[in-house]
């Protein structure tokens, strides 16, 4: 399947999380924010965005639920419409409502965000889902890119234009793609004999071996947000060279990673997954050397590398080997895994490098080497025919009625 040949589905939501990307303020601005116009302490800032990543973490992991039971259709436009109407309100909000709404409107957005996964998933044939997944990645890095300086120039005149344009552009992107969206119809689910999540999860070992080395990965990973710019600042580095290495990274993915996931799609997904891995824990140990520029844009180079071979493979790999009916549970419980070190990073990473700095590299490196073996371990072992590895009637192509 080429690029083009990927269903129009396909595009439509890439389109939406593209425009989603650009103007998801409320996460970038939200510290600054609390602790700005609303006056609130750091520690009490802290514990107000730390809510919201909660609310977030618990969409991932749950949200799937929904979409699997009433349609990932009803589910994406619901969710998304309370969100977007939660987030407009920001601005309005007492700060104890405050602190109540902002994990609601989390979790809804990020419920959303699962059934657009799962909807993206479905329109597409098992074992030709990494260049679905990999148009989706490229959409919502290229928002990435354009979003913070589009909301620092909106933050130059005012806060509340922030969020209010957030708000409104989540709605306007859910009226956009509400009439291409397939409609839900009963669920295979009322099927006495179609597998709960824990009964596919069960034959699927393979799959649940895989999840916690995400989980090691992703805290290696967000170590870039967190550990390496202290790192570069207490190497003497301006903050310009951070931004340049990021900006790189991005740059890097949208120019790479489709064409690498079409390349790569017919190879089995573990042994890419195991070299992403190794090439994100050799990109950490290059940190490790003494900085310069060109180290440092060595180091982000096959970091990068890495991120582009295991993210879209992995993503791409849990989906297709959920059953359709839990499509949306499959891919939050990576989802879940693969954000996870947003809450773990941070104090883990800076509790190394505040003990021994040069330490943490080579533990990256060690993390990193250990969820590769894990996942070529897993690789080896043969697996069981299992419900989830089933494809459906359609061969794997959702037709329009298996939408939800």
């Amino acid at each position: 399947m080429t690029v083009w040949d990927v269903p129009r589905l396909v595009w439509v939501l890439a389109a939406g999380r593209l425009v989603s990307s650009v103007t998801s303020f409320l996460m970038l601005f939200l510290t600054l924010y609390l602790t700005g116009p609303r006056g609130l302490a750091v520690a009490t800032a802290g514990l107000v965005a730390g809510g919201y990543g909660v609310g977030m973490l618990l969409g991932n992991f749950t949200g799937g639920r929904w979409g699997d039971r009433f349609g990932h259709r009803r589910t994406l436009l619901l969710c998304s419409t309370a969100s977007g109407l939660g987030v407009a309100a920001v601005p309005w909000l007492p700060l104890p409502l405050l602190a109540v709404v902002l994990p609601v409107a989390a979790y809804l957005g990020t419920t959303a965000a699962v059934s657009t996964g799962a909807l993206s998933a479905l329109a597409v044939a098992r074992g030709d889902r990494r260049t679905s997944v990999a148009i989706g990645r490229a959409a919502s890095n290229a928002g990435f890119v354009i979003g913070p300086p589009v909301g620092a120039l909106i933050v130059a005149h005012s806060y509340d234009a922030l969020f209010v344009v957030d708000g409104l552009m989540t709605l306007a992107v859910r009226f956009a793609v509400a009439p291409l969206l397939p409609r839900d119809e009963p669920h295979v689910t009322r099927d006495p004999d179609a597998p709960s999540l824990w009964r596919a999860l069960r034959a699927d070992r393979a799959l649940v071996r895989l999840l916690p080395a995400v989980v090691l990965v992703d805290l290696v990973y967000r170590q870039l947000y967190t550990t390496v710019p202290l790192h570069l600042r207490d190497q003497g580095s301006p903050v310009g060279l951070y931004t340049a290495i990021i900006a790189i990274g991005s740059g890097l993915i949208l120019l790479l990673e489709i064409p690498v996931a079409r390349r790569l799609r017919a190879v089995s997904s573990y042994p890419v997954i195991a070299t992403g891995y190794a090439l994100v824990g050799l990109g950490f140990v290059l940190f490790g050397l003494p900085v310069s520029p060109l180290t440092v844009v060595v180091a982000m180079v096959v970091l990068t590398a890495g991120e582009i071979l295991y993210k879209t493979t992995a993503t791409a790999h849990v989906l297709d080997a959920a059953p359709d009916h839990l499509v949306g549970q499959y891919q939050g419980l990576y989802m879940g895994a693969a954000t996870s070190g947003t809450m773990l990073a941070a104090p883990v990473g800076t509790a190394v490098y505040a003990l021994a700095p040069a330490l943490l590299w080579p533990l990256c490196l060690g993390a990193c080497a250990v969820a590769a073996a894990v996942v070529l371990s897993s690789g080896r072992r043969p697996a069981p025919r299992s419900p989830a590895a089933t494809p459906s009637g359609s061969g794997g192509t959702a037709p329009p009625p298996r939408a939800g």
